[in-house]
């Protein structure tokens, strides 16, 4: 009876889909990393498809192994555990701040706090760069050169520099997951603690941190997790001192074909954030004995911060300026000056923008004129585009299926299965679809170079947030509205289309919308995907930089920041929301 029914049809076709488009490309790549490929049959003295621990070797144990694994490994915990502490030390007083105290403008800096992580992660090395840029790097100079001031390496570029911007851009996000628990945890527990005699150090020591320690690991264990596979800061930063981490220490072995070993580089790095997901349900688990119980009204109060109270807002105000203020600002002036710190009124130009003829040869022509930019524009909107609308498509599918399957193991599988490419870092599930699509398999031919390609990745990609919306939303439309066309003789197309879809537009809006912001801002799951002449403005963006063009990179970079800042504003004027409430509020 059940496989008769439409739903259980989709399920078992959505099931085929991804499985073949999320499953077999991270097969497939953990495959090459045990089979000798056919760049490496001489030196493997094996023929090509043969088992071997050659790879594994290579990566782990032999003399460039330091190189190529071990030290990015280490820089990439380093640089991660660093910006894990102090982006949960500096968020977490913020969002105590923001949602706890009697702060001036909460409710602006509620929203203007979060803003960073509405913009792309390289935006912000970009302003680092063009600041603090020494000749190490060569090209234009930085700012500080400029006027006669070299910074010191270590201060251009490496560790520190792409340590404090993972800080100031994964505060909000602390911020966002934080906050919303701060507003459910009852202050009333504070006030017993401090009618018994604690100190404030000691209520927060003993009270708040035990009941917040569920969403501090959460945003520990996500930000681990998405630092694992960033690659912009860390390739414009970490580039002129040879300072890698695991993300460009696989884009290095793929650049030089090393494809074995960009496999088991990869499923390393897929296996830091499975054990990261494994603590973070280890610790959701324990929240179940976190629970607070409080009146409404209580949880409301905020605490008087009296004469701290202007020291605090300057801290906010602080945190804004150099998190939002100064890196745009920065990105701005960079892209109207001939030369970098010379605020004379002849150095100003907008030939950047607008101008023709430029000193650039591969670039000539303003942001704003040139043929590639606008080439990349509209690669950028219709295959981003597309991709979120397929992806917000599907994901009301599944979540249809999900909700209405008689099949708990078909919704089951298909939910864990979509969800997974949240786990594989973006420029890993990059590589895992290079090596499935890069040759010819069957029927399907090789899609590498071409637009498909990417339009796939993306909605693939996006699919665990588009699932997860259509997921919460069918749960919210109860099967009465369904059953009721039904009755009247409608069969599941007609009640898809007039009944289901246009009760859930809002839903499928964000289901679009926030697939498409996080496309539009996206570098490291497309930077080996992309090939000139099918640029998207990402990709487009770092060629520049390749090439020293400080100017144009920083233009197109806004361009981009202006895109992703205004489709989450879209976000939030369609669901009627601010996300300056936090995540889940």
């Amino acid at each position: 009876m059940g496989l008769r029914r439409p739903t259980t049809a989709i399920g078992v076709l959505a099931l085929i889909l991804f499985g073949y488009l999320i499953a077999v490309p991270i097969v497939t790549m953990l495959v090459q990393g045990f089979t000798v490929s056919p760049k490496d049959t001489v030196v493997v003295q094996q023929q090509e498809g043969s088992p071997t621990s050659y790879y594994l070797w290579r990566v782990f144990l032999s003399p460039v192994a330091a190189d190529l694994f071990w030290r990015p490994l280490v820089h990439t915990l380093l640089v991660s555990t660093c910006s894990v502490v102090f982006s949960l030390i500096l968020g977490g007083v913020l969002a105590w701040l923001i949602t706890r105290t009697d702060l001036w403008g909460r409710r602006w800096f509620s929203t203007a706090l979060i803003v960073p992580y509405m913009l792309p992660t390289w935006a912000f090395a970009l302003a680092w760069t063009t600041i603090f840029k020494n000749r190490t790097a060569g090209g234009q100079p930085g700012w500080l050169e400029s006027i006669g001031v070299t910074p010191p390496d270590w201060l251009a570029y490496g560790g520190v520099p792409i340590t404090i911007i993972f800080t100031l851009y994964f505060t909000p996000f602390v911020i966002l997951l934080l906050g919303n628990a701060l507003k459910r945890l009852d202050p009333q527990l504070e006030d017993s603690a401090r009618m018994l005699g604690a100190g404030y150090g000691t209520v927060v020591r003993t009270v708040v941190v035990p009941l917040m320690r569920p969403a501090l690991v959460s945003a520990a264990t996500l930000i681990l997790a998405k630092v694992l596979g960033e690659f912009g800061v860390t390739y414009i930063l970490g580039l002129p001192t040879d300072f890698n981490v695991l993300a460009t220490s696989l884009y290095r072995s793929i650049s030089t074909r090393e494809d074995g070993a960009a496999a088991v580089i990869a499923g390393a790095i897929i296996l830091i954030g499975l054990l990261s997901l494994w603590v973070d349900v280890h610790f959701l688990k324990e929240a179940r004995r976190f629970v607070t119980i409080g009146g409404k009204g209580a949880m409301d109060r905020t605490r008087a911060l009296g004469r701290w109270r202007v020291p605090a807002t300057a801290l906010c105000g602080l945190a804004f300026v150099l998190s939002v203020v100064v890196p745009l600002g920065v990105l701005a002036l960079s892209t109207v000056m001939r030369r970098p710190a010379d605020f004379s009124a002849d150095n100003f130009t907008l030939d950047y923008w607008v101008g023709h003829g430029l000193d650039t040869p591969a670039f000539t022509d303003g942001v704003l004129v040139s043929g590639a930019v606008w080439s990349a524009v509209w690669n950028t909107f219709w295959i981003v585009g597309l991709a979120a609308v397929a992806a917000g498509v599907l994901g009301q599918l599944v979540g249809y299926v999900v909700v209405r399957s008689p099949s708990r193991l078909l919704g089951t599988t298909l939910r864990q299965l979509t969800f997974l490419p949240y786990l594989v870092p973006g420029i890993a599930f990059a590589v895992a679809y290079l090596s499935l699509f890069a040759v010819d398999r069957g029927p399907i031919p090789a899609l590498y170079g071409t637009s498909t390609l990417l339009v796939l990745i993306y909605m693939v990609e996006q699919m665990p947030f588009a699932t997860r919306a259509g997921i919460s939303s069918m749960m919210q439309l109860g099967p009465e509205p369904e059953e009721a066309a039904q009755v009247a003789g409608a069969g599941w197309w007609r009640r898809m289309a007039h009944v289901v879809l246009p009760i859930q537009k809002r839903a499928l809006a964000t289901g679009v919308l926030m697939p498409f912001i996080a496309g539009v801002r996206s570098l490291s799951l497309v930077v080996i995907l992309a090939v000139p002449g099918m640029d998207v403005l990402t990709t487009f963006a770092i060629r520049l930089v390749e090439y020293g063009y400080t100017q144009a990179a920083n233009g197109v970079v806004l361009v981009v920041s202006a895109v992703a800042f205004g489709g989450t504003y879209a976000i939030q004027k369609t669901m009627k929301t601010d996300l300056g409430r936090g995540l889940g509020g």
